[in-house]
């Protein structure tokens, strides 16, 4: 798509360790959130994308994006829920893939999509389905630079890495068992909102863009061997401090004892996810729909 595309060589390295991570998700404990920010970094890395972003149905239809390799991404992402048009929407509702080499042929398609778009610098896209025969749970979006159709080549090795996504997330025990499905994507819907909250956090406190704070969350959680929605739920809570995150000698310190314990959900309450698209309503462990102001 873009000239950013890798060598041979960087490819097959890179595709190989695309799916060893990917291979995670088939044991029973693996941070969904994580594994599908890796899947839209690889994506970017593999096949010279711009950038990538991934969206996830919950157990209502409803569509939540749950995963970006850049900002620019993600508010694109959420822009295509907020006027309900674009083609990862489209890619999830016809279950198919959208491919569109030149957006200013999709003006008329998506009026308020490709404006947008193209103000962020995107002018191709290609959408395609987390999809397992006929049940598509989501859809991964790949944006380009420059016009031009992606090669058949990539197309093939981008659909690989998300039908590989899907097998991992539909696991057998959650077919077989639907509620072991429906726990596993409201909890990625669910642990992206407290993430997002506490990537305010750091942006605030460390004077970060989006991306920087989201580096420095991750690198926190992955120093410690945390899950990274645990280390955010920490954070939000206050359990953790910013300052933590941002000191240059955070990584030799210790978690408190406290991560990594599950934290019930309160009796009588189950939030929804998908109303809120921007999320910016509250975590289920989460008292309030913003980011909590970090302690002095």
């Amino acid at each position: 798509m873009d000239s950013t595309t890798p060598s041979s060589a960087q490819r097959e390295t890179r595709l190989v360790q695309a799916f060893v991570e990917l291979a995670d998700t088939l044991v029973d404990d693996y941070d969904v959130v994580d594994i599908l920010y890796q899947l839209t970094q690889r994506c970017v890395q593999l096949l010279g994308a711009a950038a990538a972003g991934l969206m996830l149905s919950d157990q209502r239809g409803s569509l939540t994006a749950v995963a970006s390799s850049t900002e620019e991404a993600r508010l694109l992402e959420l822009f295509q829920l907020q006027t309900d048009e674009g083609p990862c929407l489209d890619c999830v509702r016809t279950g198919e893939p959208v491919l569109v080499s030149d957006l200013s042929t999709a003006a008329e398609r998506w009026p308020n999509f490709v404006p947008q778009a193209v103000l962020q610098g995107f002018l191709s896209v290609h959408a395609l389905p987390l999809r397992l025969r006929r049940e598509t749970i989501g859809a991964l979006n790949l944006f380009g630079r420059q016009p031009g159709p992606m090669p058949e080549q990539d197309l093939q090795v981008a659909r690989a890495l998300a039908d590989t996504a899907t097998i991992g997330i539909l696991h057998e025990r959650a077919v077989r068992r639907g509620e072991v499905l429906t726990e596993q994507l409201q909890t990625a819907l669910n642990s992206r909102i407290t993430i997002e909250q506490a990537k305010g956090v750091l942006a605030y406190a460390g004077h970060l863009d989006m991306d920087q704070a989201f580096q420095a969350l991750r690198g926190y959680a992955r120093s410690h061997r945390a899950r990274l929605s645990e280390i955010a739920y920490q954070l939000v809570k206050g359990v953790l401090r910013p300052e933590e995150f941002l000191s240059p000698g955070r990584t030799s310190s210790s978690p408190p004892e406290t991560v990594g314990v599950r934290h019930p959900e309160p009796p009588g309450r189950r939030p929804g996810v998908g109303h809120d698209r921007l999320g910016t309503s509250p975590p289920r462990r989460a008292t309030s729909g913003s980011a909590p102001t970090p302690a002095p």
